[in-house]
């Protein structure tokens, strides 16, 4: 077991300086991760992927993307760093990339996840996201399904709520890790949402 001190959360865009740390994530979190030149391409060409990074620390420890299509901001990758999971970084994350969201203009959020995966599954959940239907077969690894979730308008009252209770639960700030096992065998992947080829 491994005691760690408190430190400050910080989530940020993501930048190219990003990347290497990124990737170290995507490794530690997919059986099939995106290639690091996958992320350089989405921050350089693709005019509809915002990515943010969450540093605790001098550390990056989660990552995640969002391509806003048309009004709808698809969350296309969500990761926490193993060791990390089980800290309110997950949670303190889909705050910001739903008022990323919010900030692009996105009029819904959306995004798949394994069937299996039911830490994620919850996670969604507690921010509006509802199961709305099945892509069979989805996942290249093992032939599992993927789970399709949407929230409601974002800029309904029963999600406007929900943010602004999520908000205050997850605000920035030092969090004091009590205990965290370094091979984070304990924690639950918080990593499977829908994975885009890039």
């Amino acid at each position: 077991m491994v005691a760690r001190p408190p430190v400050r959360l910080d989530v940020r865009p993501m930048t190219l300086e990003d990347i290497a740390d990124v990737h170290e994530i995507e490794r530690a979190s997919f059986p099939v991760p995106w290639p690091a030149y996958a992320f350089r391409q989405e921050l350089e060409m693709n005019r509809l992927a915002r990515y943010l990074i969450v540093r605790a620390g001098d550390e990056t420890v989660a990552y995640g993307g969002l391509w806003l299509m048309v009004d709808e901001a698809h969350i296309t990758t969500f990761a926490v760093l193993p060791e990390w999971r089980r800290q309110g970084i997950a949670g303190r994350l889909m705050v910001a990339l739903m008022d990323l969201a919010l900030e692009v203009g996105a009029a819904v959020a959306t995004l798949e996840v394994r069937l299996s995966n039911e830490a994620a599954r919850s996670l969604y959940a507690r921010f509006g996201f509802r199961p709305v239907g099945i892509r069979p077969r989805y996942y290249s690894d093992n032939g599992e399904d993927a789970l399709i979730m949407s929230t409601e308008r974002l800029d309904s009252v029963g999600i406007t709520r929900r943010l602004e209770v999520l908000r205050e639960r997850y605000a920035p700030g030092p969090i004091a890790p009590s205990v965290l096992r370094p091979d984070g065998i304990d924690a639950p992947p918080m990593s499977d949402v829908h994975r885009f080829d890039p």
